[in-house]
């Protein structure tokens, strides 16, 4: 079964595809004429918003940060990227005009007297990012472009690409931008620095984690980044150095991506969605270009035909739910365009980082890749669980719906102490899918705070109107079927701060959350399970005495909370009733969204123990009712202060006392 989604758009959309291919392809039906017609359809999509000499791609949509001069840029960079995989995959077998029309902007773009001329390259700025797609399009198209060029442009062009010498970068994924770069320069004889290119490989190695894990920077930023950029780049990197690149490096880059690459195919569910989380999500299946990376670099532990299966699963997944839109653009959303899954820097263009997943054609067609049948993915087969300690996460999915779930004990995006430990809503979440977003409001970019209840708990001011932040993350492990975090609560308008020890036990579709709360007397405590989202009208919702549900009834996937232990309310003889927060114009994906949620109406002060079951499911086999579960699943605490924790199917796991606890 494959896993739920929002709506789909008129079918005459994607008109432009072949036919599929349920004999190569008995998953998808996509192959790689599939590809090269979507490569086409979004090159054609841009022509009406180029400028005359081409140098600029000007979308409709709101500026990014550093302009509309570069955001025109980013339109040429990104879809050069694109062309440059279409063209040098057919081996320059393509409409001519395709390649004149690059080649013409490179030469207006790079002329200063031009009034399409492309900002400079200066210190940390955004032309930077740009500069690293030519250099990598212009290396993969070397015997149709750039070796064609008038000497007068190929020097300025490389003068234009020149501005990073000696230039600053930021911290970040921006120092790989210079190593592909500045590599460029030096493969076409072109001034360069080869301690740049050096230092910026030597940066990449002080953010390694381990397991195919890097942290984009400082801190502990996890994301899709690491396999976007940080994976992504010494791959192409090393394409460009050929004899140059040192041996043993690129052999350890690819040894890491290989071992990333493990772990990377299970965050896409059976209809193809990947897991929503985290930054740029505005790039929808660039979340496929480690998979191409691996097999460009021959470095992937997966079979051809899954590496296929994963990456034509998630093309034809928002292929199917409307992008490209009916103009044959990207916006700047995840389905619809939605702004608060971009950043400040996003500008109408940036969708087009997007063009990464079509490195997959520059693998020649009998490629065993694209011949070799398609074999299911892991979440196609079976239930499967994984710990990921480097980012302090936890994976599990079912293979009845086909969602994968991910469990965030370590990812905050915040750079080191003293940094304020602000939140953004795809960070600070306890927990992601493959099926669901967090709801963001509207005016609030992803990167803002996390004002959601949805996969959180918070102390709340008595009038339940403030809410705690979850702030930095400071993770405790991850290991088998669990994965632990601390972080602490501080009230709004209080100086103080409340330790919240969590603990996550996964099980099937159900999480147990297992959490040791310091907090004043009085304060109200929440927590929210996941946000469902819809179009086509509110929610269904219902809720009772330690418990709330909401679902969705066009495919059943529903998402409850169940109170397992300590949400009793003073005075009663049970826990308080649940509630349902519905919302409107906040999630990715679908104008309607709704949240179930538990209350504690007084905490009692010092440090207390909550649990609570988490469910999202759409498993017609496990039926989601809440007294069921509640009559099912159940907890006790031992008397040194561990709780065991029993799963609805009997299953039962014990999680040891926690800091201070017994």
């Amino acid at each position: 079964m494959t896993a739920p989604h929002v709506s789909l758009t008129d079918p005459t959309h994607s008109s432009f595809l072949p036919p599929p291919d349920p004999v190569r392809s008995p998953v998808t039906g996509w192959t790689r004429a599939h590809w090269e017609a979507m490569a086409d359809r979004l090159l054609a999509g841009l022509l009406p918003y180029a400028s005359r000499e081409l140098a600029q791609y000007r979308l409709p949509g709101r500026p990014g940060h550093a302009g509309s001069w570069s955001d025109g840029l980013e339109g040429y960079a990104r879809s050069f990227l694109l062309a440059a995989c279409r063209i040098a995959g057919s081996g320059g077998r393509v409409p001519p005009e395709l390649i004149e029309r690059y080649a013409t902007g490179l030469a207006a773009g790079t002329d200063p007297e031009s009034a399409e001329r492309w900002p400079p390259i200066a210190d940390r700025a955004q032309p930077m990012v740009e500069a690293a797609s030519i250099a990598i399009a212009l290396h993969e198209t070397r015997p149709w472009i750039w070796d064609r060029l008038d000497d007068a442009v190929r020097q300025r062009v490389a003068a234009w690409l020149g501005g990073f010498v000696g230039a600053r970068a930021n911290d970040s994924n921006w120092r790989l931008f210079q190593v592909v770069t500045e590599e460029f320069l030096a493969s076409v004889g072109a001034p360069h620095s080869r301690a740049e290119i050096d230092g910026g490989l030597a940066r990449l190695e002080d953010w390694y984690r381990g397991d195919g894990w890097y942290t984009d920077g400082d801190g502990r930023k996890f994301d899709y980044y690491n396999g976007w950029a940080l994976h992504l780049y010494p791959v192409l990197w090393a394409r460009i150095a050929g004899p140059r690149a040192d041996a043993s490096l690129t052999e350890v880059h690819r040894e890491r991506l290989r071992a990333f690459l493990g772990a990377h195919q299970y965050f896409f569910g059976s209809d193809g969605a990947p897991v929503h989380q985290g930054r740029s999500l505005t790039y929808r299946y660039a979340t496929t270009a480690p998979l191409w990376a691996g097999a460009l670099a021959d470095a992937t532990p997966l079979p051809p035909g899954r590496t296929r299966r994963l990456t034509s699963g998630a093309l034809k997944h928002f292929t199917e739910r409307g992008v490209p839109d009916e103009r044959g653009l990207l916006s700047l959303g995840w389905y619809r365009p939605f702004l608060p899954v971009t950043q400040r820097y996003s500008g109408p263009a940036s969708p087009y980082w997007a063009s990464k997943a079509f490195l997959g054609l520059l693998l020649p067609a009998d490629h065993p890749v694209w011949t070799a049948p398609e074999e299911p993915g892991p979440v196609d087969a079976a239930d499967a669980y994984l710990a990921l300690p480097a980012p302090g996460w936890l994976l599990h999915s079912t293979a009845a719906d086909g969602i994968v779930r991910l469990v965030n004990h370590g990812s905050d995006r915040l750079p080191p102490p003293p940094a304020e430990a602000a939140d953004s809503p795809h960070y600070a979440k306890f927990a992601y899918s493959s099926a669901t977003a967090p709801d963001t409001p509207a005016d609030t970019p992803a990167d803002g705070p996390a004002t959601g209840p949805d996969s959180h708990l918070a102390l709340l001011t008595a009038d339940g109107t403030a809410a705690s932040r979850r702030g930095r993350i400071h993770p405790l492990g991850a290991e088998g079927r669990g994965a632990a975090s601390w972080h602490r609560a501080v009230l709004p308008g209080s100086d103080g701060g409340h330790r919240i020890e969590t603990t996550s036990v996964v099980h099937g579709p159900w999480e147990i959350r297992v959490h040791r709360v310091e907090g004043p007397p009085g304060a109200v405590v929440r927590e929210g399970g996941w946000a469902l989202a819809d179009d086509s009208g509110p929610l269904t919702e219902a809720a009772g005495p330690g418990w709330a549900l909401a679902r969705r009834e066009a495919d059943g996937l529903t998402s409850a909370v169940v109170a397992l232990h300590g949400w009793e309310e003073p005075g009663a003889d049970g826990p308080s009733r649940g509630t349902v927060a519905q919302v409107r114009g906040a999630n990715a994906y679908g104008e309607y969204s709704a949240t179930p949620c538990l209350w504690l109406p007084a905490h009692p002060g010092s440090r207390y123990l909550l649990v609570t079951l988490v469910v999202l499911s759409a498993d017609p086999a496990r039926p989601c009712d809440p007294e069921v579960l509640r009559a099912r699943a159940g907890t006790r605490v031992t008397a040194a202060g561990a709780v065991v924790v029993r799963f609805p199917d009997g299953t039962e796991e014990e999680v040891p006392a926690g800091e201070g606890s017994g």
